[in-house]
């Protein structure tokens, strides 16, 4: 079975958002952005607006978590995927399905109760940082990025 070709895989709880994913889609260059969640996936009235704003001649898919683990694998050599999740517990979900993730760029997270402000645009709860713990534990590199052109902020506030 081949490897996919997943060029990276972030968490951004607005999923295809604007500018943002545009300007993270032409870093890496992806023709397919997936978004995995499972409440997306299950309600297609909430595709078409995020199709919109996708970049002009890039693929979107709208899977749920299980259905990411049972077919990533049988992508072609020439899908080149952004894998984009709300959470990190979604992302760690995709890594012990066997979904070949190595690194975790971490954009926004909504606050909310039970939350606490890691970042000016990352707010986490005990449960995700728990699940951010875990994905280090798996040997997944992490980092807090806004933009490709911004450098990253220290990890260390997911922590603490």
């Amino acid at each position: 079975m081949a490897q996919p070709k997943i060029l990276l895989t972030r968490i951004d709880d607005r999923f295809i958002y604007g500018q943002d994913v545009e300007l993270w889609n032409e870093a890496v260059d992806a023709n397919l952005v997936l978004v995995v969640n499972d409440e997306i996936a299950a309600d297609s009235r909430k595709w078409a607006p995020m199709r919109v704003a996708a970049p002009d001649g890039v693929w979107t898919r709208f899977f749920s978590v299980q259905r990411t683990i049972d077919i990533i694998h049988t992508a072609t050599p020439r899908q080149w995927i952004l894998v984009m999740v709300a959470s990190p517990a979604d992302a760690l979900a995709l890594v012990k399905g066997g979904v070949p993730i190595t690194k975790i760029s971490i954009g926004h997270m909504q606050a909310g109760e039970g939350k606490r402000s890691a970042t000016p645009a990352v707010a986490v709860s005990d449960a995700d940082t728990a699940a951010f713990k875990e994905l280090q534990a798996l040997g997944i590199e992490l980092e807090i990025r806004y933009l490709p052109s911004s450098a990253p902020d220290p990890i260390g506030n997911l922590f603490n």
